[in-house]
């Protein structure tokens, strides 16, 4: 893919990185990025994506714009109380960025749907708000052999991690976390949330999936970041892959 001389100025400074130049550009013009829920984590990472210059962005969120998400949701307004979240996210990206496709899908993720939603994407994003989703996005970006960029919010922590599970000695999402059929979802509403901290998250996750398109710096698949602004301490883990793992194993 070749660039024309507005994009060229659009993305000037990408270009000249050693580790994106012109090459990585194009490939982020060419790639397609899934992003399940354009919420906290969601809105900050599509605008960075949406920069960037990625081509083509599906938006999967059926929840609409409530005022209490104003506080975080920077993608959304007052005038668009009770609109879709997917179609108001998907307009504030082609006004960011003419060369963004996005494309609002105003249905929640099921076991059903899944594999459908995600096989056309290069990347997923998981920034959804409940952990029955998270587990059947793992398992189907897994299955599809689609990179995994997984985030979630505290009140005042956050964590990203990118899993390829199908490579060796690569861990999947579920070496992590486990089957936790019994496990509790952690409600913003319930426990609250600081609101710039989703947009630390968001755009850090906006950062490992252009990582994952491009290709620049060490490999974090694998890794766990995580951030806690409490105490003001970042720290990277490795997670191992585990042998037992009955998703990735073998």
């Amino acid at each position: 893919m070749s660039l024309n001389d507005e994009q060229l100025d659009r993305y000037a400074r990408h270009i000249i990185l050693p580790d994106i130049g012109g090459m990585g550009q194009a490939k982020l013009l060419a790639a397609h990025v899934a992003v399940i829920g354009a919420g906290g984590i969601g809105c900050p990472a599509l605008a960075y994506l949406a920069a960037a210059g990625v081509g083509q962005i599906s938006i999967i969120d059926d929840d609409v714009v409530s005022r209490s998400n104003l506080q975080r949701q920077i993608l959304f307004n007052d005038d668009q109380i009770g609109q879709p979240k997917a179609d108001c996210a998907s307009a504030a990206v082609h006004r960011l960025n003419p060369d963004c496709n996005a494309t609002p899908i105003i249905q929640r993720l099921t076991a059903d749907n899944a594999a459908a939603l995600l096989r056309d994407c290069d990347v997923v994003l998981d920034g959804c708000d409940n952990f029955a989703t998270r587990l059947i996005v793992a398992d189907t970006a897994l299955a599809l052999k689609k990179p995994l960029i997984s985030a979630a919010l505290g009140r005042f922590d956050g964590q990203v991690a990118t899993f390829r599970g199908w490579e060796e000695n690569k861990p999947c999402y579920r070496c992590l976390v486990g089957h936790a059929p019994g496990r509790d979802d952690i409600n913003c509403g319930d426990q609250g949330v600081l609101g710039a901290m989703a947009g630390m998250i968001g755009a850090m996750a906006a950062i490992e999936v252009l990582r994952q398109i491009i290709g620049f710096g060490d490999d974090t698949a694998g890794k766990l970041m995580l951030f806690d602004l409490l105490s003001a301490r970042f720290r990277t883990l490795d997670l191992p892959k585990d042998p037992g793992c009955p998703t990735c194993a073998g």
